[in-house]
């Protein structure tokens, strides 16, 4: 059996840590071969993890990993960054940016077409669907039909009744043609169709001048029995529902849409409909309706699709997902772009970085994108984002055709970038200035995984149903005063709080996501005024 040095494996996991670290701060790992120190004593030392912790001599950081010098060329470049406009930008070695999974694209010029996809729920077509109830009374002499989805074809035979009801209408009706008064046979007649008396009864009974003692009931349309409840031998009157039957060549579906979704669809809309177990089958469609009441719970709307199914694939009860193609964003296109063409600047999806922007009233994301500079320099930058469909985000202000943006690993970068850019990322000070705001706060309580903490909202995102909180600590988890991300579950209604609402709010992590499953606003909040100054760009 092999044995490893578990020593030397630390060692060298730090090393690479450390060496991440040097890159993505500027420090000389990434200065050319040329550029060397002409000081032998360093100006201070650094953790390598975190920039703003510095010290005079050497030491430890608080992650337990040695500091690390910083000489007068670094430190001096880093200043002269600051005076020459060039804040933000971050140098990178070609060696880490190979590590990292750097990949860059060119914004191009294109159009966008609004999609989102959801799930839906096949039913059959209501407009479609038969109901049978008897319009005597009497009692079922036998029964064709004898089980919930059994086909049934129009014409065919359902039930056989007897009522003496149909008994003497059939004789009103004998009667009326032995008189030969026309008055009478058209009152008989019409009276045996209102009774459901076929019409090929009534011409027999006419023919053969007989009365019969049952009358055979057949199906209207073609389809399959969605609901049976008769047997034979059963007394039925009228009320009874005994049978539907439903059509299987047209269906409905029907889809379920967010709130935030609702603005973004219209009537006529394109949708593509498919099936897990058939991922090669797709049916198409589009919303012919939009139903005007909200579910209370999961606070989604509901859309109808109707579907021809003449293959029979789809059946009532299953689970679609839909892509639904929205035509919304034409109307944005236009008053967006000046010449009033349908084109627009485009960038990938997964190149958008969203966060939440504390310097909106409202709460609404801050859109960035990490744009290289050349020469191995990166900077984040803001953007304003519009539409968004599956594979591209359009770009209204903030970047040109041609530039060239970072579509993996921007995260870490636009983290280094942030912090000499305009905007800041959450300090240890802001988080003890938020932790001195709630120091008056209940303690906070925990049950199996839920913990429940008082906070104060910084920010809201209504479209994705977040809410970025200031909360306390958690005593009994160990955990600091922070300023954290929460997704509401369904239910929670966002809408009746504000930017700097004091609540107490208990959470859990599901899924990997900390989610809100309670939340209250506090009786008496507290006054709290934000200072723009100090507040500006905090964020996750």
């Amino acid at each position: 059996m092999k044995t490893y040095n578990t020593g030397f494996l630390f060692t060298i996991v730090i090393a690479f840590g450390v060496g991440i670290g040097f890159a993505l701060y500027g420090l000389p790992l990434i200065s050319d071969d040329n550029n060397t120190s002409s000081s032998d004593h360093p100006l201070y030392w650094v953790a390598p993890m975190d920039a703003n912790y510095k010290r005079d001599k050497p030491g430890k950081s608080p992650m337990g990993m040695d500091l690390v010098p910083v000489y007068k060329e670094a430190d001096s470049a880093s200043s002269a960054e600051s005076t020459t406009g060039n804040s933000g930008i971050v140098q990178i070695s070609p060696e880490v940016i190979n590590n990292l999974g750097v990949r860059t694209a060119k914004v191009t010029l294109g159009t966008i077409n609004s999609e989102f996809n959801t799930v839906g729920y096949v039913q059959y077509d209501e407009d479609r669907l038969v109901h049978i109830h008897p319009r005597v009374e009497g009692w079922v002499e036998k029964l064709y039909v004898k089980a919930k989805g059994d086909p049934v074809e129009k014409g065919a035979p359902l039930y056989t009744l007897y009522s003496p009801t149909l008994v003497n209408a059939q004789e009103e009706y004998l009667l009326a043609l032995r008189r030969n008064n026309s008055v009478l046979i058209n009152a008989a007649k019409e009276r045996l169709k209102a009774l459901q008396v076929p019409e090929s009864e009534i011409n027999r009974i006419r023919s053969e001048n007989k009365v019969s003692q049952t009358i055979t009931i057949t199906a209207p349309q073609s389809g399959v029995l969605d609901y049976l409840d008769a047997r034979e031998g059963m007394y039925v009157q009228p009320g009874i529902k005994m049978m539907s039957i439903g059509d299987l060549q047209h269906l409905w579906v029907i889809g379920e849409v967010y709130e935030r979704q609702i603005s973004q669809i219209e009537k006529g809309d394109a949708v593509t409909i498919s099936l897990d177990h058939l991922p090669s089958a797709q049916w198409q469609g589009n919303i012919d309706y939009i139903y005007p009441s909200l579910n209370e719970i999961t606070r989604t709307a509901q859309v109808r699709i109707h579907i021809d199914n003449t293959n029979t694939q789809l059946r009532p009860g299953m689970i679609a997902n839909l892509s639904i193609k929205t035509s919304a964003s034409k109307d944005n296109l236009k008053d967006n772009l000046k010449d009033n063409s349908r084109e627009t600047l485009l960038i990938p999806t997964e190149a958008l970085i969203r966060i939440a922007n504390p310097n909106d009233a409202k709460g609404e994301e801050q859109s960035r994108v990490v744009i290289s500079q050349g020469d191995r320099g990166f900077k984040s930058i803001a953007v304003t984002a519009g539409q968004r469909s599956r594979h591209h985000v359009e770009i209204l202000s903030g970047l040109k055709e041609g530039d060239v943006i970072v579509t993996s690993a921007q995260f870490l970068i636009d983290s280094e970038s942030s912090k000499t850019s305009d905007f800041k990322r959450l300090s240890l000070d802001d988080v003890t200035k938020t932790s001195e705001l709630i120091k008056d706060s209940e303690d906070s309580s925990v049950t199996g995984n839920a913990a429940s903490v008082d906070g104060i909202i910084k920010a809201i995102n209504h479209q994705l149903n977040t809410l970025t909180i200031a909360r306390g600590p958690i005593t009994q988890w160990r955990r600091p005063a922070a300023v954290v991300e929460f997704t509401a579950q369904p239910g929670i209604n966002i809408h009746s709080y504000e930017r700097g609402d004091e609540v107490r709010f208990t959470f859990e992590l599901k899924d990997d996501v900390f989610t809100i499953v309670d939340i209250q606003a506090k009786e008496n909040p507290h006054d709290y005024n934000y200072d723009k100054d100090h507040d500006k760009g905090n964020e996750l």
